[in-house]
C-alpha cells in the first residue's frame, strides 16, 4: 500500500471545472500560483474507458508540473484513493471568482 498522500484538485479552466488527482501539491515561488505534480489517473486495465478521463489523460500526458492561479482554484481535497478525473461545464450559479485587479471600476 502507498502510503502517500493523494489530493483532489478542483479548478476553473477557460470555462470549464477540471477535478484532477495528484501526488504533490505546494505553494510555486510565483507569486499567486500553486504547483501540482505527479498526476494521477485511473489504471489502464479497467474493462469501462471513461471519455472525459482519456481526455484529461492526453492534455497532461508529459506533464511533469502544472501552475494553478490562485484565483482558479475552487478546492483542494486529501483523499483515501484517486476517483475519476473529469471535466465539466461551469455553471457559475453558486461560485463567485475571487475578485483580482485592484482596481474598481468608476462610476463615469
Amino acid at each position: 500500500m502507498n502510503s502517500r498522500p493523494i489530493y483532489k484538485v478542483i479548478f476553473h479552466n477557460q470555462g470549464q471545472v477540471f477535478e484532477v488527482f495528484a501526488r504533490a501539491i505546494y505553494q510555486s515561488e510565483m507569486y499567486g500560483f500553486i504547483e501540482v505534480e505527479e498526476f494521477v489517473f485511473g489504471e489502464r486495465s479497467q474493462v469501462v474507458v471513461d471519455p472525459g478521463e482519456e481526455k484529461l489523460k492526453a492534455e497532461f500526458a508529459g506533464v511533469k508540473r502544472s501552475y494553478l492561479p490562485m484565483h482558479a482554484i475552487v478546492r483542494i481535497d486529501e483523499v483515501e484513493k484517486e476517483g475519476a478525473a473529469k471535466v465539466s461545464e461551469f455553471k457559475g450559479e453558486k461560485v463567485t471568482p475571487f475578485p483580482f485587479g485592484g482596481i474598481a471600476p468608476s462610476d463615469s
